[in-house]
């Protein structure tokens, strides 16, 4: 039998509707033995990266530091997807543009459309481009092509760009160049992995991955760094707010040690990996903003939580001091996404 339950909730945090796929009696048994079977390691993601104490650096409001929401959509959409979606953006009721900066990046084929269609205070982003000059690179863009139909973004190095696609931190420095070098703004990724985490390397990685750019280029005005912590992406580890602002708190020093003060207190660093957990279950992880997460506890009773993050559960996060806003994924090809876009009022309230 499949019974649709009521919406639980999660602190402050809006939950999914469930849908418990098992007979009465088997819910019943799974939700009084769910609490007792979660235990404290199940729920804890890895241990934190090494404490450190950085010198204050001035606030995002004190550097004018303007709130940054960007919606990567993927590989996804049909034309009448993505004519929703615009629509949706269109019609939605967001924060002004005093208050945040707002880019979606649809794939490459419906860019001319989106940005045809869109209301004007979004702006579009390529999800990539190639390194140098157009030719005989099949299947690539350039960025002479992008600033040709007057795309004013592109995300580059994306984990997924690196995990599957190879790119080094060497080809993505000299790609944020050459894109920079042309005219385009470059949302640049970072991020470290399970791995790597677990290791206590994370500043070490992200550091390494940043340093390729700095190598690279002087001016950081065009440039917003997205710190995606790639272990917590659909591994069944999740970040807490606090955990994210260590991170950016870190990688903001190192730009002030390793670039400048200026650069530092200036730049946007923005968070691209998953929120903390909705469920308390050793089985279950919930949503990210990078994708829709479908889960299944395959225990007596089987439950799958299908759903999306939204703007109440992005807010404590859009409140930490060295967040200066989201690399959205899956979340942003729904309603949802207006709601995580006004989650910079938090900023300035």
């Amino acid at each position: 039998m499949v019974a649709r339950g009521r919406p639980a909730s999660c602190g402050h945090i809006a939950a999914p509707s469930l849908y418990i796929l098992a007979p009465a009696p088997a819910v019943s048994f799974f939700l009084h033995k769910k609490k007792r079977n979660a235990t404290k390691s199940n729920l804890e993601p890895p241990s934190p990266v090494r404490p450190s104490q950085p010198d204050p650096i001035p606030s995002s409001v004190a550097m004018g530091r303007k709130f940054f929401v960007g919606g990567n959509w993927k590989c996804n959409g049909t034309v009448e997807q993505v004519e929703s979606i615009v629509n949706t953006l269109n019609a939605g009721q967001i924060a002004s543009t005093d208050v945040v900066e707002v880019v979606v990046s649809p794939p490459y084929v419906f860019l001319p459309t989106v940005k045809a269609k869109l209301r004007p205070e979004i702006q579009v982003a390529a999800q990539n481009c190639w390194v140098k000059k157009g030719g005989a690179f099949t299947g690539e863009v350039s960025a002479e092509m992008l600033v040709n139909l007057g795309v004013p973004w592109v995300i580059l190095g994306h984990s997924e760009r690196r995990s599957l696609m190879g790119e080094s931190s060497e080809f993505v420095g000299e790609k944020v160049a050459y894109a920079l070098a042309q005219g385009l703004k470059v949302i640049a990724c970072v991020g470290e992995t399970l791995e790597q985490r677990e290791a206590g390397s994370t500043m070490e990685v992200v550091a390494e991955q940043t340093k390729a750019i700095t190598g690279k280029i002087k001016d950081w005005t065009n440039v917003v760094v997205a710190y995606e912590p790639v272990w917590a992406i659909g591994t069944g580890k999740v970040a807490t707010p606090a955990q994210a602002q260590e991170v950016h708190a870190n990688l903001r020093d190192w730009l002030k040690t390793n670039v400048s003060p200026e650069v530092a207190a200036s730049t946007r660093i923005i968070y691209g990996g998953n929120v903390y957990p909705l469920f308390e279950h050793k089985c279950l992880l919930v949503y990210t903003f990078t994708a829709e997460v479908i889960l299944i506890y395959d225990g007596y009773a089987r439950l799958v939580a299908i759903g999306s993050v939204t703007g109440a559960s992005c807010k404590e996060l859009a409140g930490q001091p060295d967040v200066d806003g989201f690399l959205v994924g899956g979340a942003s090809l729904k309603p949802e996404f207006i709601d995580i876009i006004n989650a910079a009022t938090v900023k300035s309230a």
